[in-house]
């Protein structure tokens, strides 16, 4: 309530501020005969090209007209401002307008060089027009226009924006398109380009997958922060003052393979399952030996604490009383050696629905540390899953930055995992299977967020992902029992498709700003650290997809087939494959889940 009042008073205030400006509501001068529009592109019928987006996308409906809108979605630390600097005359008069859609939508121009003016509407259910004037200084020869929304409100739309007055001197045809783009450098994350120079350019808009990545005055630019083995194209645009000309051709290129990461002996693609080890449920008990060769990673569900900050581990193998065919101890040791004399991993798996684990203390993770490398070195495992759940994990209300966090259950964790590694070597499997809220629900909340109120728990894996990157084998979020959640294409995302598992994988591999924060971006994974984490059945959890589905989300990802309303950022032939909850509700369901993986990847 506290926060909703000083959001109103935010408001309130503002709203105040706003109609005292000069030229804030829409002043009727009509325009010149020699007048013209000098804004590009403001129908979006070019995607967002000539537009820098800090949250924003085009949409195809609702629309004002053409067959393109802008659609943008604030978060609580961004108003998602869209803003282009145009060209224009000193000393001259001009006419900005344009149509929107939402709570809290403004329209504006900055740099005018004499009072920068701003329209605004708190609440447009249906298409509202918005129209300023704002006079240019002597000197001004560029001024930016923008729109943004508000602060949490939701997302807003806009369409048909103008600005309509002498167009700048620099004002007329748009050059060429650079011709001759070819690749110059390739490594596991960057790509090197070039490209002949175009006469009048005055600078290039480098793209990524068809999204503007960088502008640069050359004719050569290194995009970086791509995800290794992974397939992607390229397009530059030449700039000059009157407008951007058309693409270019397209180059495309696969980044190299990556290292590390304790992935070296999977292979290429991998099936991960966990095992009900420690308890029966209507799936009932599978022995470990009795698991199929399909499964390349067996999570062994699960280890749980003694108390919820002790951070004391204890693995106890499901009693004969509750699993009547379990194997003794003897064999069950014999079925580990077995299954790694094959190729496969066995990992125990800490957590799990019921299994709270908070390392508070740095005595509940030295205590950690020492009770799972018991479990670890009792069994002769090949090293550990960590499935958190619940409360396990959250930040606490000042800590903000993934990358340097402070909670003590995120950074005793962190240290935690990386004492295990460092005592097991190389070969040491990590993998790490978050729910979609503690990861992808990132991109919109991290942490109680920039006013409070938001839940702690939202996005606290990704310091933990992030520390551990370079450690960790494989990372599953689990793609099930999940709420909507927002996908880079700003859009939310609910389970039952193909559709939902794309958007989640791409923002993995793709990267994305924490809290809507483009100066804190999350980096990508590489493919080979990724598998897509499904219910292995109608049983096994909500979010459960037809083999057609499987089929569809792995055809998107891995060729860039068979995709859906979600475009992706990226092509990934070296995902690393599936993981599905569970072994047991698998052979329960005949298993579907493993014979849709087996005549996929062969």
């Amino acid at each position: 309530m506290e926060r909703a009042r000083r959001t109103r008073s935010v408001l309130a205030a503002l709203t105040a501020a706003l109609l005292a400006v000069p030229g804030i509501t829409a002043l009727s001068s009509a325009a010149r005969a020699a007048d013209a529009d000098v804004a590009a592109n403001g129908g979006f019928e070019s995607d967002l090209t000539g537009w820098t987006c800090t949250a924003g996308t085009t949409v195809n409906a609702p629309v004002h007209s053409g067959s393109s809108a802008l659609q943008a979605t604030p978060s609580g630390s961004d108003n998602a401002r869209c803003s282009q600097t145009v060209t224009v005359q000193p000393n001259a008069q001009y006419t900005l307008s344009g149509y929107v859609r939402g709570s809290y939508v403004y329209l504006g121009a900055t740099g005018t060089g004499t009072t920068d003016v701003s329209a605004w509407t708190q609440s447009a259910p249906d298409w509202q027009k918005l129209s300023t004037t704002f006079r240019t200084g002597a000197a001004t020869t560029k001024v930016t226009i923008h729109t943004h929304g508000w602060y949490g409100t939701g997302a807003y739309q806009a369409d048909d924006i103008t600005l309509v007055g002498p167009g700048g001197s620099g004002t007329g045809q748009p050059p060429a398109a650079p011709a001759g783009l070819r690749t110059t450098s390739v490594t596991s994350s960057s790509v090197g380009l070039s490209w002949s120079a175009v006469t009048g350019a005055t600078g290039y808009a480098v793209y990524r997958d068809g999204a503007r990545v960088q502008t640069v005055t050359g004719t050569s630019a290194t995009v970086s922060g791509l995800a290794a083995a992974t397939a992607y194209s390229f397009q530059v645009t030449a700039l000059n003052d009157a407008a951007e000309s058309a693409k270019s051709a397209t180059v495309t290129a696969t980044t190299t393979a990556g290292p590390g990461g304790g992935t070296s002996d999977l292979p290429p693609h991998a099936l991960v399952g966990y095992l009900h080890a420690s308890f029966a449920n209507g799936a009932g008990y599978t022995r470990l030996a009795d698991v199929p060769d399909s499964w390349d990673v067996i999570d062994l569900a699960f280890g749980e604490p003694t108390s919820v900050t002790s951070g004391d581990i204890r693995f106890r193998r499901c009693p004969v009383t509750e699993c009547p065919n379990v194997e003794s101890d003897a064999e069950f040791k014999a079925a580990v050696k077995a299954k790694q004399a094959a190729g496969k991993k066995v990992l125990i798996s800490i957590g799990g629905q019921n299994g709270q684990v908070q390392l508070t203390t740095a005595a509940a993770r030295d205590t950690f540390v020492s009770s799972v490398s018991d479990i670890i070195d009792t069994y002769g495992l090949d090293g550990l899953d960590i499935d958190f759940e619940g409360h396990s994990l959250s930040l606490n209300p000042n800590d903000t930055d993934f990358k340097n966090p402070t909670t003590p259950v995120i950074v005793n964790l962190i240290s935690a995992l990386k004492t295990l590694k460092a005592k097991y070597g190389a070969k040491f499997v990590l993998t790490m299977a978050p729910e979609t809220f503690f990861v992808q629900n990132g991109y919109q909340y991290y942490g109680t967020g920039k006013w409070g109120g938001q839940d702690p728990r939202c996005g606290a894996y990704l310091p933990v992902i992030h520390a551990l990157r370079d450690d960790l084998t494989l990372l599953h979020v689990q793609d099930y029992n999940s709420g909507p959640i927002m996908g880079l294409d700003n859009q939310y995302h609910s389970m039952g498709g193909a559709d939902f598992h794309i958007a989640m994988t791409d923002m993995l591999l793709t990267g994305f700003p924490v809290a809507g924060d483009q100066n804190n971006v999350f980096p990508p994974l590489r493919p080979d650290q990724v598998a897509i984490g499904m219910p292995a059945s109608t049983n096994a959890g909500n979010g459960h997809v037809s083999p057609a589905e499987v089929t569809k989300t792995l055809d998107c990802l891995t060729k860039k087939t068979n995709c859906g309303s979600y475009a992706t950022h990226g092509t990934w032939p070296a995902l690393r494959g599936l993981m599905t909850w569970s072994v047991n509700w698998d052979r329960y369901a005949n298993w579907e889940f493993q014979k849709t993986f087996d005549a996929y990847f062969g």
